[in-house]
């Protein structure tokens, strides 16, 4: 898509900028008032921008959002009653793989974050892929360019119900003249992509949206020419919101694919509310001054120590969850993961994750 490529940097460090901006909006009404905050903002912005920027706040906040959750579970429950098309039967996946062991011992899908607009990856991300592609041995096929926010095998952009609505909005958010125009467009892109994490997280809609990307995942590694039983292993790997996803589709892929699925997240922030007793394992890549993964340890109550029966807590008992972390390192930005000062030691620390030995899963029923 033309001229995302700019907004691409910009897209990957939103996510602290929103936090790092909620606190100081908090910060600065307790210490100077309401009334002085207000000022503050109109004396900033002509009174154009500011108009601007209330209607679009207000569209965004009793439109724009509610109406993107609810097509987000109107179209998983379309899809599970048979009304869609794209995505076949598990039974299906592999009749046209050749009936040959696979040539790749393992596969390491790539389920990227919050940020990504559409199959292509921010520049940074592309940069770190390459860097990892290289490095890894040679039994090992990185599987990349997944669209992790999108069940379909489409882009947002080719959605049969909605792609109107999102050809419109990246059109605003790439030509429109108004900076603020395009602003607030990328944060409806991005809302869409975190409501999908918090429907992963979700008992009720989360397995519909899991078992439809563990579909999506599986149609891409029988294209390219994974086989069920042919002594490969799948390791996902996911980035910030990409670790909830790989956390929900996990078991769902090693019922599809019958073969060993481990995970690996870095910056990873997700619930661990799924079910992980017969996964291979669990790598957790996190920075010692990443706020954003932080805050996902305190907003999923699954994490918390005090409840030693969640899903998470008894994975971290049995010894199923390794946790590695590096020091200095942000959540995004210029010492995010993608930035040169640390990518190298976050793809090390995958390499060496790839090179643990692979657990058996848990026996579980009589």
């Amino acid at each position: 898509m033309k001229g995302a490529g700019r907004l691409y940097p910009w897209s990957q460090r939103f996510n602290l900028k929103l936090l790092l901006l909620v606190l100081a909006i908090g910060l600065g009404i307790n210490v100077v008032g309401v009334g002085h905050l207000l000022l503050a903002v109109r004396s900033a912005l002509s009174p154009a921008d500011l108009q601007l920027l209330l209607h679009w706040i207000g569209l965004l906040l009793l439109v724009l959002i509610p109406a993107a959750g609810i097509y987000s579970l109107v179209s998983e429950f379309a899809f599970w009653e048979g009304w869609l098309e794209g995505l076949p039967a598990p039974s299906t996946l592999f009749d046209h793989t050749p009936a040959v062991a696979a040539s790749h011992r393992c596969y390491l899908v790539y389920l990227d974050g919050i940020h990504q607009l559409e199959r292509d990856h921010p520049p940074r991300v592309s940069a770190f892929l390459e860097l990892l592609e290289q490095q890894l041995a040679a039994e090992t096929l990185l599987v990349r360019g997944l669209e992790t926010y999108t069940v379909m095998p489409v882009a947002l952009a080719e959605d049969a119900g909605s792609a109107w609505f999102w050809r419109r909005l990246f059109a605003l958010q790439e030509q429109h003249p108004n900076g603020l125009v395009q602003l607030l467009a990328a944060v409806l892109v991005q809302a869409n992509n975190v409501i999908k994490v918090g429907i992963s997280s979700d008992r009720r809609y989360g397995p519909i949206l899991n078992y439809e990307l563990a579909l999506k995942i599986s149609l891409r590694l029988a294209e390219l020419g994974f086989r069920p039983g042919g002594g490969s292993r799948i390791v996902l790997t996911g980035y910030s919101g990409g670790a909830e996803m790989a956390m929900g589709v996990a078991d769902y892929l090693r019922r599809i694919t019958q073969a060993p699925v481990s995970i690996i997240s870095f910056c990873g922030v997700f619930s661990g509310n799924q079910v992980l007793d017969q996964l291979s394992g669990i790598t957790t890549i996190v920075g010692s001054k990443d706020p954003v993964a932080a805050f996902g340890r305190i907003a999923y109550p699954g994490r918390s120590p005090l409840l030693p029966l969640s899903n998470w807590n008894k994975a971290l008992s049995a010894g199923r969850i390794q946790r590695d972390c590096i020091d200095g390192m942000n959540h995004n930005g210029n010492s995010g993961p993608f930035s040169e000062p640390f990518r190298l030691r976050v793809i090390k620390a995958i390499l060496a994750a790839l090179a643990l030995p692979v657990a058996a899963p848990e026996r579980t029923g009589c």
